[in-house]
């Protein structure tokens, strides 16, 4: 009986000891929340420290500029400052996902989470310190009419300082990133308030990696001194302190708690896809020997510097090249300049790409005679919204159903959003005489240029379009982006959760 007893008893404990560890250990995963898992090496992390980047205290979404499957943006206010600084420093910041774990496969979560917080969102917090950004202080809302916004256009949760932080979620499912959410909603309870969400995804089948007008994107992101291990042809080099506070080459003081971390840039960038789609066909061009599809395809890839498989126009002119757009080591080597041609001048030659590009616009490349490294930013967007319904196809209208908005959750890190997100779309993308000294005036940017100080139907006038007559210009009399609001955020290092921030 005795053995029976002590048989039992030890039977009892073993199992219960399974139990708590089965439910202790994660399982690892198997397949990427990434699409395009980044390249990494096993000198990436003493490699990283040497520029002074601790990829252990960096949040993942930062440096990797990740391609999400599925992601949601949870923004909110903070109720009870107590609480939630409580909570945050037990709770949520061993969730927080880093840099390394994102780096492998098998050390990813099932759901990556990270979190950033607005100037209001500090100050709710009772942090004061002053992080050397004027823009993050004032907030988006207020640099609204700067960037070209129409605040009317704003969805109501972005418009003020009521959006204290906002909270990222990343997976391959639907079904682990709302477990994950209603795992942060439990943790927080009342002491935070939805303010507004964004729910994004990769569009289906072969678009994934594509936004919703159809182009592949997230191709020409920056490489990072310290950080990057295979820097590929064509992609610039920057310092690390362009995109992570406290870094080499960030030369603006900082306090010592905030070094580690970055200004992220959320835009809700809602696109008209059928006025879009109905502009480019009426718009085709007519290059001798192209079909009419294949010219409406020129036409749209002239707007965006691209083609939709991500060639670029640069290098394959006339027509799409889908074998170079998958060549990593080609699809981002060009600089606009041909010095291989024969009285090429960059100053007045706009038949391969036009000035007026969206990818030229945004990384003017040669034009600058050497690349400019002040203004890079990571970018780490995600489309939200829909495909597009057949009734819109027929009616060439976006629909005014709010389920069925569409467009890009636009994010952007950087150590300065004066120097960087601002500068490039208030200087650059806003700018009809950008890249100044053309022989033609470019234009704005096509696809997300805004006449600044204008009425929203102002009609936008563009250059370049037609290569058979580059000094033409077409009016732009439709909107295709209406920006919908966002915000300014501080994404602090995860050593900060449980510090400074819970102080």
């Amino acid at each position: 009986m005795k053995i029976a007893y002590f048989s039992v008893i030890i039977g009892l404990a073993v199992h219960s000891a399974l139990a708590v560890s089965t439910k202790q250990v994660k399982p690892r995963r198997t397949t990427s929340i990434l699409i395009n898992l980044p390249a990494s090496s096993d000198n990436t992390i003493s490699t990283a420290s040497d520029v002074g980047l601790n990829l252990d205290d960096i949040q993942g979404d930062i440096l990797i500029g990740m391609k999400k499957k599925k992601e949601l943006f949870l923004f909110f206010s903070i109720n009870d400052t107590a609480t939630f600084k409580s909570k945050l420093a037990s709770d949520i910041q061993p969730l927080v996902t880093t840099t390394n774990q994102l780096l492998a496969v098998d050390t990813q979560p099932t759901t990556a989470l990270n979190i950033a917080f607005s100037r209001s969102g500090l100050t709710a917090l009772n942090v004061t310190d002053d992080l050397g950004e004027s823009l993050f202080n004032d907030g988006q809302f207020a640099d609204a009419e700067a960037l070209g916004d129409v605040k009317d256009n704003w969805a109501p949760g972005f418009a003020g300082t009521s959006v204290h932080g906002v909270i990222l979620l990343a997976s391959d499912t639907d079904d682990n990133v709302n477990d994950e959410l209603s795992n942060v909603q439990n943790i927080l309870g009342e002491s935070i308030t939805e303010i507004h969400r964004v729910s994004g995804a990769a569009r289906p089948g072969d678009q994934e990696g594509h936004e919703h007008f159809g182009y592949m994107d997230g191709i020409s992101q920056p490489a990072v001194e310290g950080f990057t291990s295979n820097v590929l042809p064509g992609q610039a080099l920057i310092v690390a302190g362009e995109f992570i506070l406290g870094a080499s080459g960030d030369n603006t003081t900082r306090p010592d708690w905030a070094q580690g971390g970055s200004f992220l840039v959320f835009r809700q960038m809602q696109q008209k896809v059928p006025e879009f789609q109905k502009f480019v066909l009426d718009n085709a061009l007519s290059v001798p020997g192209l079909t009419r599809d294949e010219n409406a395809d020129l036409f749209g890839a002239r707007l965006f510097g691209r083609w939709k498989s991500g060639a670029p126009i640069d290098l394959a002119p006339l027509r799409d090249d889908p074998d170079l757009a998958a060549d990593n080591t080609r699809n981002n080597n060009f600089t606009y300049d041909h010095p291989e041609i024969a009285g090429f001048d960059i100053a007045t030659n706009q038949t391969n790409c036009p000035f007026s590009a969206h990818t030229r616009k945004t990384r003017p490349r040669a034009d600058f005679g050497t690349e400019e490294t002040a203004r890079h930013i990571i970018r780490a967007g995600i489309p939200y919204g829909p495909e597009v319904t057949d009734a819109e196809s027929a009616s060439n209208t976006s629909s005014t159903d709010a389920s069925l908005e569409r467009g890009l959750a636009f994010v952007a890190y950087q150590s300065s959003i004066s120097n960087g997100f601002h500068f490039v779309q208030q200087s650059w993308v806003n700018n009809a005489n950008f890249f100044f000294g053309k022989a033609v005036p470019p234009g704005v940017d096509p696809i997300i240029g805004r006449v600044q100080d204008s009425a929203f139907d102002t009609a936008r006038t563009v250059s370049g379009t037609n290569p058979l007559n580059t000094s033409e210009t077409i009016t732009l009399d439709t909107e295709f982006i209406i920006n919908r609001g966002g915000e300014y955020f501080f994404s602090p290092p995860i050593s900060a959760l449980s510090g400074k921030l819970a102080a």
